[in-house]
């Protein structure tokens, strides 16, 4: 897609169709709204007259220009209220505008909307342009690896924006990068997740990563079952003795700040298919568990945008890969176990898979000298019980830390809430015989099972995002579509940005 910044007037630019927002406030016009209207014989003001909702955020109606201007198309996109217009509703508007677009088969399209500006002084125009693009790109992806018959959609291949300031157009190409490198890297993220689990094995997730360490520059460590069992990471090839498939834990070194001894670890569940092991999951909706390593392909997508856009900061990405599956060899409730940290764990259900895997790494990422942890992962029916399919759930051990990502994500618009570590929680989870039990039941769950990280990442600062519910979307929404969101990788970009100019944490 050809993204293209033009000085010219929007009434002559070659674009097939025009994106004219409109408000519920009827007093708030567009510069250009009278020119257009006059053009088109007063035909759009006689249709905001008939039909008021036409204005409700994400309705869109597309007017034809029959030669009375270049643009073949003014398509009206309902705004809502002005007042409550973000720059993540500017995001999913674009989605939606541009998914009718292509519906249509038109191939270039101008939003008009550098007019948001006035509204909010947050609303600067390279921060538009971001939106615009990421949610283009978001919200006209398609996964068709496997159809026989792909849809043959027409393309979007050309995005204009107007601009005034002739100042303004370096940081506009910068802006426009940027969402590009970043609306892909999500994409590419939604790919890893939506292969089906006989492709998307533990061995492919690696291959996949050491493919981002060359063409990024990244070091890279892949540790086979051997190498795992020399570090003794015996949580980890627990839940990895059921399956056929070879465990991989992935390691990957971004050096944007060689001078500093900051060194923030991104670690990523990667589970890459979950049946529960012996404590099995009901049948029923179980090919959905292919999405349980959403956190580790969250993680590979923010280190592919953070080799391209450089920060000037030290990150290292953690990835434990396993398959869950009951056999012979399996996990069984009951079992202790123990860990790369010593502590030893008493298992309740085998289904409580993912903290296991995620102690050893948390545990070896403070081993490879990190100062600041985040994790991410599809890790409890509970985060989605509590938040539903809306928000993250967090759960952190820094105040600091916390406030950092509250801000990225606010920034993002990945919604996520905090939920409290009380001391009492801790009951949960301690065994009679061991260390540690790796379920503390029902109640709570989100909670108790981000207490059992939170003992191996010990004082280190540490944050845990639970995006069970958030990982997968099962409708089209925003720039949301069907299927794996990607959720995470926008966020983490952001705050490995923001650390960049920050430390000390």
């Amino acid at each position: 897609m050809q993204i293209t910044f033009t000085q010219d007037s929007c009434l002559t630019i070659p674009c097939d169709v025009l994106i004219l927002p409109i408000f519920e406030d009827e007093t708030i016009l567009h510069p250009f709204f009278s020119e257009i209207d006059e053009l088109l014989n007063g035909h759009v003001s006689s249709i905001i007259k008939r039909a008021p909702d036409c204005s409700s955020f994400g309705h869109l109606l597309p007017l034809y220009t029959l030669g009375k201007m270049t643009p073949q198309v003014v398509l009206l996109a309902g705004s809502g209220k002005a007042k409550e217009l973000t720059l993540d509703k500017i995001r999913s508007l674009s989605a939606i505008v541009m998914r009718k677009i292509v519906d249509l088969h038109y191939h270039s399209a101008m939003p008009l909307f550098f007019s948001f500006e006035k509204i909010n002084s947050e609303f600067r125009l390279e921060k538009i342009v971001q939106a615009v693009i990421e949610g283009t790109i978001l919200g006209t992806y398609e996964f068709n690896y496997y159809k026989t018959e792909p849809q043959k959609l027409v393309s979007l291949t050309t995005i204009y924006f107007a601009y005034s300031d002739a100042l303004q157009h370096e940081t506009l190409l910068q802006s426009a990068n940027k969402a590009v490198i970043i609306a892909n890297a999500v994409n590419n993220t939604r790919n890893l997740v939506n292969h089906p689990p006989q492709y998307m094995t533990p061995s492919r997730m690696a291959q996949y990563a050491e493919h981002l360490a060359a063409q990024y520059h990244f070091d890279s460590q892949i540790l086979d079952q051997d190498q795992m069992k020399a570090e003794q990471m015996h949580a980890l090839l627990a839940v990895a003795r059921g399956s056929s498939e070879p465990p991989k834990m992935i390691i990957l070194t971004y050096k944007g700040d060689p001078d500093s001894s900051e060194l923030t670890a991104l670690i990523g569940k990667g589970i890459t298919f979950d049946s529960g092991g012996i404590s099995i999951k009901p049948s029923e909706n179980m090919c959905e568990m292919k999405d349980d390593m959403a956190g580790g392909a969250a993680v590979l997508g923010a280190m592919e945008a953070i080799g391209q856009l450089r920060p000037k900061t030290n990150v290292i990405a953690v990835i434990p890969c396993t398959e869950n599956m009951p056999s012979g060899n399996a996990l069984k409730p009951g079992d202790v176990i123990s860990s790369q940290k010593g502590s030893t764990i008493e298992i309740i259900s085998t289904d409580a898979e993912g903290r296991l895997i995620l102690a050893d790494a948390v545990n070896h990422a403070i081993k490879l000298g990190v100062t600041r942890i985040i994790d991410v992962a599809t890790l409890t029916g509970a985060c989605i019980t509590a938040l539903g399919n809306v928000a993250s759930g967090v759960l952190t051990n820094n105040e600091a830390w916390w406030e950092m990502l509250k801000s990225a994500s606010l920034s993002t618009g990945e919604k996520m809430w905090r939920l409290p570590l009380f001391e009492e929680y801790k009951e949960q989870i301690k065994s009679d015989i061991a260390d540690l039990k790796n379920t503390g039941g029902r109640p709570a769950g989100t909670i108790t099972a981000g207490l059992f990280i939170a003992h191996f990442a010990a004082n280190t600062p540490w944050l845990h995002i639970d995006i069970a519910g958030t990982a997968n979307s099962d409708k089209e929404n925003g720039y949301n579509v069907k299927g794996a969101s990607g959720v995470g990788v926008r966020t983490l970009v952001e705050l490995i940005q923001r650390l960049a100019h920050v430390h000390g944490i």
